[in-house]
């Protein structure tokens, strides 16, 4: 499914509302002059509230799990909105997918 690309910058949070910070370790390839995000990019993530009964289990990081089919940058596929990830504690419990709102909407992959 085609969607626009990431950068560095774009807004996220973890399911739980937390800011989720889209990194961009390569600045080869660039977007709204921000550099795109890609697979293997770190998501990490702040100030996450969640708690399960008697232990805290903040989000700290996102995996990206999918990314664009056919473009790649730095031979790694481009994230784009809609993304395939999912939020982790420090203990890598899963806790759902991040919710990317915002970002650039000139390029598009596919």
């Amino acid at each position: 499914m085609p969607g626009p690309v990431l950068h560095a910058g774009a807004s996220a949070t973890c399911p739980h509302g937390a800011p989720l910070t889209v990194t961009a370790a390569g600045a080869r390839v660039t977007v709204s002059g921000a550099p795109v995000a890609v697979l293997t990019d770190a998501g990490p993530v702040a100030g996450c509230p969640f708690t399960i009964p008697n232990k805290p289990q903040p989000c700290v990081s996102t995996t990206w799990l999918a990314g664009a089919a056919r473009v790649l940058a730095s031979g790694q596929p481009v994230l784009i909105n809609p993304s395939t990830g999912i939020c982790q504690s420090a203990d890598q419990i899963p806790a759902g997918p991040p919710l990317v709102s915002g970002g650039q909407t000139r390029v598009v992959a596919s």
